[in-house]
């Protein structure tokens, strides 16, 4: 699509765009947690106003700072207000949703603000939602990818685990395999093979495995596999809530981070294409 088709899709107005662009000259720092159920829990974000310029000075910031951060820059085009550019301590990211709600924490008063992220130029739309800050995008084309059961089983760690239905692949921006399991208990005793589900991913175009189970009450409880060391594993991982919401084609409550101590809660709403995933944004500590 392009940039006004998805406008268009979003059913965005020109009051969304601020008439006045604010002074981001002041390079200030702004340290959140996005998404925790309770306070002092949630993914860690750091959002600059201005900052360095140049990609290897934001990376060398992300990485002395240890934590994910989204560098928000002024636009020069009439669809969107601001440009996001995420940055993990590890790597740049085309798309970070804990860190977009975190820059709505800072960017979306009473109405909603359209931004265009760095990397791919994806328009997202932040805005509040109650107590909550939220991150609109658009569903996007997913790799098709088959795998088998036993394939499947390799990857996490598991030769005799059982699946509820067969794996899929949806996305928001980052494509994620989704995998239902039974039950908290075998979500919980995952050990995947991390290295492995890396090579599968890049051979695949995906952004890792997401497993999870479906509660009693509809909730949704998962963890996220995406990364080499075991240590980095996500508390809050948007847009494989974003993608499950395109998979069930409802809104959802999406549990996470538990297994680390660190539980998280992401709420979304899906209308057509458009996906919304909104959560607490706190001051970090």
């Amino acid at each position: 699509l392009t940039s006004s088709q998805n406008l268009d899709r979003m059913q965005v107005s020109e009051q969304l765009i601020p008439a006045m662009t604010p002074d981001l000259s002041c390079g200030d720092t702004h340290a959140f947690l996005c998404f925790g159920a309770t306070a002092g829990h949630g993914n860690p974000a750091l959002a600059v106003l201005h900052g360095p310029a140049g990609i290897d000075q934001r990376q060398q910031y992300a990485r002395e700072h240890g934590k994910t951060c989204v560098f928000i820059d002024p636009a020069d085009d009439p669809d969107a207000a601001f440009v996001l550019d995420f940055y993990y301590p590890h790597a740049r990211s085309p798309l970070c949703v804990h860190a977009s709600v975190a820059a709505a924490r800072l960017l979306a008063g009473e109405h909603p603000v359209i931004v265009r992220t760095a990397l791919k130029g994806q328009l997202l739309k932040l805005h509040r939602q109650g107590e909550m800050y939220a991150v609109g995008l658009q569903r996007q084309q997913a790799p098709q990818v088959s795998i088998s059961t036993s394939q499947l089983r390799g990857l996490l760690g598991n030769q005799v685990l059982g699946f509820v239905t067969a794996a899929r692949i949806a996305s928001v921006g980052s494509p994620k395999l989704l995998v239902q399991v039974n039950d908290a208990g075998t979500l919980y005793r995952l050990e995947p093979d991390l290295a492995a589900i890396a090579a599968w991913s890049r051979e695949h175009g995906v952004s890792g495995i997401y497993v999870y189970w479906v509660c009693s009450d509809g909730e949704v409880e998962g963890r996220n596999f995406n990364h080499l060391d075991p240590a980095l594993e996500d508390s809050a991982t948007g847009v494989a809530a974003g993608a499950l919401s395109v998979l069930f084609g409802r809104g959802l409550h999406v549990c996470q981070g538990a297994a680390l101590g660190n539980p998280c809660l992401m709420a979304t709403s899906i209308e057509g294409d458009a996906v919304s995933i909104a959560g607490h944004v706190r001051n970090l500590p």
